[in-house]
């Protein structure tokens, strides 16, 4: 009797594990991208899921305010406003002119609010004219041999 109360009590705490495990995974929505060209012509149904879209910080359009920032991305052609809202704090490498990649809701408006923005300075890693990069993307150190 006693083993098959322990091995009710397994099978119990299994499926617990396995239905938390699934509900959490049902709250996290699919992220889907797209370009800023797109959004303008995205159904109904999609404008509503969250996405991402990259682009370039426009030079001079960073503007912080209390609670958010304010910025616009550049890419084929298009310009859209972005509203950061996220609890992280900005990286380091968000700069005029850096590459950006925001992640949020678009709003018929016109306007995207980000909750995550992820961002890196192209030319900082980018091999000078003539350099070789290595196989990891970076540039080959001039002063190392072979």
């Amino acid at each position: 009797m006693q083993k098959r109360v322990k091995f009710g009590v397994g099978v119990g705490i299994i499926l617990a594990t396995v239905s938390a495990l699934a509900v959490v995974g049902y709250r996290e929505q699919p992220t889907y991208y797209h370009t800023i060209r797109e959004l303008p012509n995205l159904k109904p149904s999609e404008a509503r899921q969250r996405m991402r879209v990259a682009g370039n910080v426009e030079q001079g359009s960073i503007v912080r305010l209390p609670g958010r920032v304010d910025f616009v991305l550049q890419g084929e052609g298009q310009r859209l406003s972005i509203s950061y809202v996220g609890k992280d704090p900005l990286p380091d490498t968000f700069v005029d002119g850096s590459q950006a990649l925001v992640e949020g809701r678009w709003m018929r408006d016109g306007r995207f609010v980000a909750e995550k923005v992820q961002a890196k300075c192209a030319s900082k890693y980018e091999a000078a004219p003539g350099q070789q990069k290595t196989g990891d993307g970076y540039p080959a150190d001039p002063n190392k041999k072979g």
